[in-house]
């Protein structure tokens, strides 16, 4: 019986740690999403006023009428 209430008891400890432990990637992984989300929302405000500014070309850049 006391063979067998140890081994539970380890169990527990193993699982309590696992927990512990996913619950600490799960915080992590939280912050590293947060992270991206706001680069993804910076990239899309570069790429928002990249399309939205006139394009200024120069006599040099513009290409003949015949091309």
């Amino acid at each position: 019986m006391t063979d067998r209430l140890e081994q539970i008891e380890v169990r527990i400890a193993y699982l309590e740690q696992a927990n512990t432990q996913l619950s600490d990637e799960l915080v992590k992984q939280q912050g590293e999403l947060e992270t991206l989300r706001m680069q993804l929302a910076a990239l899309l405000q570069r790429q928002d006023a990249a399309q939205s500014a006139p394009s200024v070309y120069t006599a040099e850049e513009e290409k003949p009428p015949h091309y």
